[in-house]
């Protein structure tokens, strides 16, 4: 399905066009809205579909990238099967799912580390966040998504706070009310880091 068709926009708009349309639609379909709804599963699949229309998009204009509509794919590619389903559940607020998913990953190389770094800062764990992100960049220096993560961590991890309050200090919080779009792509995931 063509990413911009899903986000409702045409494909000439511009990136704060995309962006306020996703997180128009991230509001609308948050699971969080649908807490003991019958429709939250039919919300959260349609909250899937938004983040990965979302990525493609991203990484389309990112990577100067085309996406032809039926091939799912774009000119730039960024982490493995495994990890893009990881980043999808972080961008939907599922970190259950998501550590489920990290727990079978079949290697601890440095995307998982990343991800790891981009679940802990997603739930407030900073510290943990900030070693994760650290030993992805050892892994992959020449990385810079893995670099640009480790970075702002270094620089104390505030740029992309939520916009309904404070991110959660320490391991007792979970992250509340976060917009998807402020978290990750600490997900897609540190590539929405640059959404603020």
């Amino acid at each position: 399905m063509d990413p911009y068709k899903v986000l409702g926009v045409p494909s000439t708009a511009s990136d704060d066009e995309v962006k306020k349309a996703y997180r128009e639609l991230v509001r609308k379909y948050h699971p969080d809205n649908y807490h003991d709804n019958p429709l939250a599963d039919l919300a959260s699949e349609k909250m899937k579909e938004v983040n990965e229309a979302y990525d493609t998009i991203n990484k389309m204009r990112e990577g100067g990238g085309s996406y032809t509509p039926g091939s799912g794919g774009t000119g730039a590619s960024s982490g493995s099967a495994d990890g893009q389903k990881v980043r999808v559940a972080i961008n939907g607020g599922d970190l259950q799912y998501a550590e489920e998913l990290l727990k079978a990953f079949p290697v601890r190389n440095g995307e998982w580390n990343f991800l790891m770094g981009s679940l802990c800062y997603r739930k407030g764990w900073l510290d943990d966040a900030y070693r994760y992100f650290q030993s992805a960049t050892n892994m992959e220096p020449g990385n810079s998504e893995y670099r640009q993560a480790f970075e702002f961590m270094k620089q104390g991890g505030q740029a992309y706070r939520s916009y309904g309050g404070d991110q959660p200090a320490n391991r007792s919080n979970d992250c509340g009310g976060c917009d998807a779009c402020d978290c990750c792509s600490a997900l897609c995931c540190m590539n929405m880091c640059c959404c603020n």
